[in-house]
This record gives structure tokens, C-alpha cells and sequence, in this order.
């Protein structure tokens, strides 16, 4: 089985940002998850423009851009101009009056169309948009942070929306607090992807490709 695994870049050593993408390349990673965060959609500031600009330059992976920021319609031009055709933009159809205009734009552009839902949205809220992206990533934490503790009630909104991936077409990602026991458990039922940060991938005392490597050997 074939799964995803896309790195939380800001949880990356930014001390040597350059190095940090090429181990990761090496070491067989898929993506780059890029967490815009504007201080008012979620309660911090993380990643910026310009970081996810010297990623884009730096790396032959593609980029896997989260919004979360308030009425990103009003700015996603910014994003699109510095990415590449068949990267992936998620925005948060909490944030937007309009998400489907947005999604639009993310269409139009080339790019991947994508959803991403917090752990107190409802499949029901976001049905339609479900017909147009391509990708729902699924906040099992509240975002904003990272090392954040999973809520379990999450796993019910994953299991329905994995009995409607097919009919709509769309694949489903995981983000928050992924653990080897998450994928072992949510591979096999249908999840595509993980975003993985500092509970699997990031802060540990062994390289990149260990890591990555131990992971795609986990037995579905």
C-alpha cells in the first residue's frame, strides 16, 4: 500500500533551512506541508510568503500549502504566483463567505484544490465544496500549534468521509499529531496522506531517510 508522507516544514530547523530540504529530498519524502498562519484565523504566527517562496526555489518535491488565514480569496494570488502547477493549496472554508470562488482561483492557477476542516467542522457544513477539491485534509488537533494532543472524536468524521472519497473523488490526508500508530490504523481503511511533525518525523536523534524509511515498513 502507497501512502503519502508529507513533512511539516515548520517544524523544520531553521538554522540551516537549505540542508533541512535536501535531507528530507534524500531521504524520500513526497512534499513539503508549508502552515501559513496569520495570527487571527488561529492563535499564532508560523510560516510565511517568503518561507514558502525559499522552499518552493529549494526543493524538486512539490509544495503542500495550508492557508489558515482569515478571507484568503484576498491574498491567494500572493500564494499562486510563487508556486508551481500541481502543487496543493488547502483553505479553510471557515475562513471565506465564498469558498468556492477560491477554489476557483486554486483551479484556474494549475494548482491542486484542497479543503482543510478543524476538529469542530462538520462533514454536513462543507458537502458541497466536497465536489470540488481534489484533497480534505483533516485537522485531528486544533490548529495553530504544533505538538498538539489528538481528539479522538476526529476518528468518526474520517470514517465518514472515507465512505464518500469514491463518489466524489476526492483523497483524504491527515494532519495533527500523527503517530506510527495513526497510519497503521488509518492506512488501511483509505487515508492517502500524513503530515508528519514532532510527534514522528522531526526533533528525533536519527536521519531523515531512518525515518522515513522505518515508516513506509510499517505492515498495513
Amino acid at each position: 500500500m502507497e501512502i503519502e508522507l508529507t513533512a511539516s516544514m515548520m517544524c523544520a530547523n531553521y538554522g540551516n533551512l537549505e540542508r533541512e530540504v535536501e535531507e528530507l529530498e534524500d531521504g524520500g519524502i513526497d512534499s513539503f506541508h508549508i502552515d501559513i498562519m496569520d495570527g487571527r484565523f488561529v492563535p499564532n504566527f508560523a510560516m510565511s510568503l517568503n518561507d514558502m517562496r525559499y522552499i518552493a526555489g529549494a526543493a524538486s518535491r512539490p509544495l503542500d500549502v495550508h492557508l489558515m488565514i482569515e478571507r484568503p480569496n484576498n491574498r491567494i494570488d500572493l500564494f499562486l504566483s510563487a508556486l508551481r502547477r500541481g502543487d496543493t493549496v488547502y483553505i479553510h472554508p471557515e475562513a471565506e463567505y465564498h469558498p468556492s470562488t477560491t477554489l476557483q482561483k486554486i483551479i484556474d492557477a494549475g494548482m491542486i484544490p484542497g479543503i482543510a476542516i478543524n476538529p469542530g467542522t462538520s462533514v454536513e457544513t462543507v458537502m458541497e465544496m466536497l465536489r470540488i477539491v481534489q484533497k480534505v485534509l483533516v485537522m485531528s488537533v486544533n490548529p495553530g500549534n504544533a505538538g498538539q494532543m489528538y481528539l479522538p472524536y476526529v476518528g468518526k468524521k474520517i470514517t465518514k468521509l472515507l465512505s464518500m472519497k469514491d463518489d466524489m473523488a476526492f483523497e483524504l490526508y491527515w494532519d495533527g499529531a500523527c503517530g506510527a500508530d495513526k497510519i497503521l490504523e488509518y492506512a488501511p481503511k483509505g487515508v492517502k496522506g500524513f503530515v508528519l511533525g514532532t510527534t514522528l518525523l522531526f526533533g528525533r536523534e536519527k536521519p531523515y531517510s531512518e525515518t522515513l524509511e522505518n515508516i513506509r515498513k510499517l505492515q498495513f
